[in-house]
Order: structure tokens, then C-alpha cells, then sequence
């Protein structure tokens, strides 16, 4: 049985969730999850609606700055990727995804979408722009991963 890789686009309101294809070469949007009372909840409402799927790894995006440095936001998402990995048997890899906001974001208002419906989507539409690049990095045997130890 195929097996799909997660990627997931930690926030402090919402969570943008993207799967790959069985074959691991795209990655397309599943949902963006609302962040629950707890970081516990909120990790066991992400593996509730993963149940489904057939998952073999999860890619959290690590926001770091632009010079590499942890910043508070990749420290609140250090504390999900921990919470993760003690209700989870998956493979967790923390991912590099700056500029990933902005870049979706100029996509989508280069394509005119209003603020509204942008608000919508980009927590998905993120996940699967990490997960994408995580994919195509994966998918190049020549260079190794640089994930980040989170």
C-alpha cells in the first residue's frame, strides 16, 4: 500500500494541513484546522482527521528568519513538532519554509483573490507550497535534505 507525506503550516490560530500523492511527487491542500484550547487537542484533532490517510511522514515547516535564527514563531512551532512527535509513530522532519507566506500570498493577489478568500486558503495553500518543496528536494537523489533538527 502506498503511503502519503503531510505537510503541515503551524499557526497560532490555524493550522494549514497538505498531503502528497500515494506516489510522493505532488502535493495538493486538505485542510486548514483550527488551533484547539491546548497544543494537545490541537495535535489530536490533526491526527483524528489524518486517520484516513496512510501516512508515513510529517513535514512541519520551521519559520525561521531570514538569517536562520529561531524566531518566537518557530519556537511555538519546536513545542507542536515535540507534541506531535509523542502522540505520533510517523517520521516528524521540521522544514525550512521561509518566505512561504509571502510568496503564496503574492500568488494570490497577482491572481486578483480577494483578502477575504485569501484568508481562507493560505494556511493550506502554505502547507502545500512546504511540502512541495520538501517533495522536490526528495525527489532529487543527488542533493541531500537539509531538514532542520526541531
Amino acid at each position: 500500500m502506498y503511503k502519503r507525506i503531510v505537510g503541515i503550516d503551524f499557526g497560532m490560530a490555524r493550522i494549514g494541513v497538505a498531503l502528497s500523492d500515494p506516489s510522493k511527487i505532488i502535493a495538493s491542500p486538505f485542510k486548514t484546522i483550527q488551533n484547539q484550547k491546548s497544543l494537545k487537542d490541537t495535535v489530536k484533532l490533526i491526527l483524528k482527521e489524518l486517520q484516513d490517510q496512510s501516512i508515513e511522514e510529517i513535514v512541519v515547516g520551521m519559520p525561521l528568519r531570514l538569517n536562520g535564527q529561531n524566531s518566537f514563531s518557530s519556537d511555538e512551532t519546536g513545542y507542536f513538532i515535540e507534541e506531535l512527535k509523542k502522540q505520533s509513530s510517523v517520521t516528524i522532519t521540521a522544514w525550512d519554509e521561509r518566505l512561504t507566506t509571502v510568496q503564496v500570498e503574492r500568488v494570490m493577489k497577482d491572481n486578483k483573490m480577494s483578502r477575504k478568500k485569501r484568508s481562507k486558503v493560505i494556511d493550506a495553500a502554505c502547507a502545500t507550497l512546504i511540502l512541495q518543496s520538501y517533495l522536490d528536494q526528495k525527489d532529487n537523489s543527488l542533493l541531500p535534505i537539509p531538514a532542520i533538527n526541531g
